[in-house]
């Protein structure tokens, strides 16, 4: 048996454009890499720096509303938090679509810091 994968499945390459498209209108911040260290140098006192956001939340919630009607989804009113997920059903390539997600979001804003969270528990039939 041979699998064959296709890398521009139309839904998956929509899902990746919803999601760098939250952040349109940010520039793009070059570094090959960024730290800093606050008061004395030791284990303690290190702080990562994140990715610099330059637009606002009101800019964010008008790129979210854009996407949302574009989907076909209901608009939301008000952020709550800076929170984002990609749902979509079992199978349908996830993984492949938050990786690649990551690479177009350091290619369009140089974001290089991601948090990637997954459930531990398996998914289950009834």
């Amino acid at each position: 048996m041979k699998l064959k994968f296709d890398p521009n499945q139309d839904y998956q390459l929509d899902a990746i454009d919803s999601i760098t498209g939250l952040f349109e209108g940010q520039s793009l911040e070059k570094g090959d890499f960024e730290f800093s260290f606050l008061g004395q140098i030791d284990i303690q006192s290190q702080m990562g720096v994140g990715n610099k956001l330059e637009i606002t939340e009101a800019q964010i919630l008008e790129n979210l509303k854009t996407i949302q009607k574009h989907n076909g989804l209901s608009e939301s009113q008000q952020l709550e938090g800076m929170h984002f997920s990609i749902e979509m059903e079992t199978g349908t390539g996830k993984t492949y679509v938050y990786l690649r997600a990551i690479y177009k979001l350091n290619k369009l804003y140089g974001f290089k810091k991601f948090v990637i969270v997954v459930p531990s528990i398996a998914i289950r039939a009834y």
